[in-house]
């Protein structure tokens, strides 16, 4: 694997990129207004490193996500009534679960390091994102997970891929590398392939055979990837060219697809790079991070801001960012159009935010502690949110869950 200065870390995955990055603990906030939701914060047991990370949250209630080993590795798990369940590895090194990939039927998917090696030697998206720890020339895959054990889910004919959402009808997206070798691929080689957003259908035959669906890029773009997808079979993702295979100018474009092959060209914030789709709702409306038409974009670093588009609507609204902070990301968004994200980048480190109502709000504001709520990764339809969170007492970074429970009188 080649070494390369990452300049940038894709935040959807790990805030900000840097689970080192120190947030102070604030001194005692104070409880939430009167009127405000109350929230019952529940911290989730991990595999005894001192990192882990709740990604997705279902109506039942459980997270999936990932925690770290006391021997460094990180591993994909499922945490149940808050008793965690480590889901392995497809190659006895790292996995994880780097976005909501998780539906009601318990299935989970998500990536992993394989015991195969990448004769390319590509940095691929999985490494290269900052999703995995290791630096290896293993070749990445996308897994699924259905209580029995993780299954490789098929490339399109290349050696890596990733899989990031899976709806109510078991269809998983992501994206995988065909044969081609791209010429808009990155100049330094980190990525030599072509890749193209895929739907995978767990229900269309035995486990052993899954079916396998291209989503092609918008003509003229040379790449694609699927980021999420509803239970309407409406798939999100970016288009452009393959570039590293981490957004950027791989996502000069945002697209919805449709399940009858029409797709939808999603606005932007107005810049040239990292427009990117995270999640999509029942009713179609789609949320995620783009960077505005200021200094630095057209070189394509990462200037961006979480943004709300509705569904049918001309534009999308930037939410945002909190105090003097520089970047946002919105990560999930509920049938109430409730978001959450991140906000990062200024003075106070990285913080969880809840967009609703129309007003952006720290997280931390809102449930009130001494622990720091750094990221808020899923939100689901009860209101539910899982994230990060720096524990006050012991420094961990813990997988957490926030259940809103009654109204302070």
């Amino acid at each position: 694997m080649r070494h390369i200065t990452r300049v940038l870390l894709i935040a959807a995955g790990y805030g900000c990129g840097d689970e080192a990055q120190v947030t102070q603990p604030r001194e005692q906030r104070p409880a939430p207004a009167v009127g405000a939701v109350a929230y019952q914060v529940v911290k989730l047991p991990s595999l005894g490193g001192q990192l882990s990370r709740g990604m997705a949250i279902n109506s039942q209630g459980w997270v999936a996500g990932w925690s770290m080993r006391p021997d460094g590795r990180r591993h994909a798990v499922l945490w149940r009534n808050q008793s965690i369940t480590d889901l392995g590895t497809l190659g006895n090194l790292s996995s994880t679960v780097p976005w909501p990939g998780l539906n009601d039927l318990g299935t989970v998917v998500g990536i992993s390091q394989t015991f195969a090696v990448d004769p390319l030697e590509q940095d691929w998206s999985c490494e290269l994102g900052g999703f995995l720890p290791e630096t290896t020339d293993r070749v990445c895959r996308g897994f699924v997970w259905q209580g029995d054990g993780m299954r490789e889910l098929p490339t399109l004919g290349g050696h890596n891929g990733f899989a990031t959402d899976v709806n109510e009808r078991n269809e998983v997206v992501g994206w995988a590398e065909t044969l081609v070798e791209d010429p808009t691929c990155s100049s330094d080689a980190t990525q030599v392939l072509q890749f193209r957003a895929v739907v995978w259908d767990l229900k269309s035959g035995s486990k052993s055979r899954i079916k396998t669906r291209e989503l092609p890029p918008l003509e003229g773009d040379s790449t694609s990837a699927a980021t999420a997808i509803n239970d309407r079979g409406q798939a999100v993702g970016i288009s452009g060219d393959c570039d590293q295979a981490v957004g950027r100018f791989s996502a000069r474009h945002a697209l919805r697809w449709e399940p009858n092959g029409k797709i939808t060209v999603l606005p932007h914030l107005g810049g040239t790079s990292w427009h990117t789709p995270m999640d999509i709702n029942a009713e179609g409306d789609v949320v995620g991070f783009s960077n505005p038409d200021e200094p630095g974009d057209r070189e394509g670093e990462f200037i961006s801001r979480a943004f709300l588009w509705t569904d049918g609507a001309a534009e999308a609204l930037d939410l945002g960012t909190l105090g003097d902070d520089l970047f946002s990301e919105a990560f999930a968004i509920n049938a109430h159009r409730q978001v959450v994200g991140i906000s990062f980048g200024g003075t106070a480190g990285a913080r969880a935010f809840l967009y609703e109502d129309g007003v952006l709000k720290d997280l931390n504001d809102v449930i009130g502690g001494d622990d720091v709520f750094l990221s808020a990764q899923d939100i689901n339809d009860a209101g539910q949110i899982t994230g990060r969170l720096l524990d006050h007492e012991t420094g961990e970074t813990l997988a957490f869950v926030a259940t809103p429970v009654v109204e302070v009188p």
